[in-house]
């Protein structure tokens, strides 16, 4: 199959706004956990679930990132989320119904969702 000059733009045009839902300035930021662990327990589908819900409040709400492996597999597939002012909280064991629960309440409303959430704050060591 051979690719027209529009077929590129199209592509461009939907690269450019995956990048941008990744990537835009946003007052709160989700970050999927994307480790071997998460993926087979279904994070890509999370993901998915995530840039769907911020590409439909208009993009301005967050924006979403991703990273390895957060070292509790059994709680895969995990998000960590985070408010401008606010400690990160890391949700666990999530499905797509989880993950728009916590999209309207935590994200959009501010308020944490403390069934699904497994920890407050950064585990940073001292």
């Amino acid at each position: 199959m051979k690719l027209k000059p529009e077929d590129l733009d199209k592509i461009r045009d939907r690269m450019r706004s995956t990048a941008r839902l990744r990537e835009a300035e946003g007052k709160s930021r989700i970050n999927v956990h994307l480790g071997t662990c998460g993926i087979a327990s279904g994070a890509r589908e999370i993901l998915h679930e995530f840039l769907k819900l911020v590409e439909e409040s208009g993009g301005g709400e967050a924006f979403v990132t991703t990273s390895g492996c957060a070292g509790l597999c059994k709680h895969e597939p995990m998000a960590t989320v985070e408010l401008a002012g606010q400690a990160p909280v890391k949700y666990m064991d999530l499905t797509p119904d989880k993950a728009r629960r916590i999209f309207a309440q935590h994200i959009k409303a501010g308020k944490i969702v403390g069934e699904y959430a497994l920890a407050i704050g950064s585990e940073r060591l001292a």
